[in-house]
């Protein structure tokens, strides 16, 4: 019911171990020192430390680096970006403006053209119903007319 141990069921091996050989380091010749003679005789410096031992050594100039070329405060970059967008905000200033004046002429386009509606209908409604007598022109009396064979007699 239970399998084997597996070590009774395997037989066993010869195992070789390699162990890692180290490399020779290279051997580099160092250059030869050639001795040179300063400029000048630096000056020795003595400093006390808290402790009361004192060190002292020559004093080391720190090397200057050097003087970088004159640079422009802001880039040319950044300054044309940020031209780019007053540019930008103008425009879209003055095509808000733009929109809003259409729009208003639009509007009193639509007033005007409403005014000279009612204007125009109520002269002709004056016109119309106003009670003034006869005004000059033709009056026709209409009487009773007889149609026989397609002619017209009154």
């Amino acid at each position: 019911m239970y399998p084997e141990h597996p070590t009774n069921s395997q037989p066993v091996t010869a195992v070789e171990v390699h162990q890692p050989v180290p490399l020779a380091p290279a051997v580099a010749t160092p250059a030869p020192l050639i001795p040179v003679q300063p400029g000048s005789v630096p000056t020795v410096a003595s400093i006390v430390l808290p402790d009361g031992r004192v060190v002292t050594g020559y004093a080391i100039n720190p090397a200057q680096p050097e003087p970088l070329a004159a640079k422009p405060a802001v880039s040319r970059t950044a300054v044309n970006i940020a031209l780019g967008g007053i540019g930008f905000a103008a425009v879209c200033g003055g095509l808000l403006v733009l929109t809003t004046f259409i729009a208003a002429l639009t509007a009193l386009i639509t007033q005007l053209i409403t005014l000279a509606a009612v204007i125009f209908g109520g002269w002709i409604a004056v016109q119309i119903f106003s009670a003034s007598g006869p005004k000059g022109g033709t009056t026709v009396n209409i009487r009773k007319a007889v149609i026989k064979r397609n002619r017209f007699y009154s």
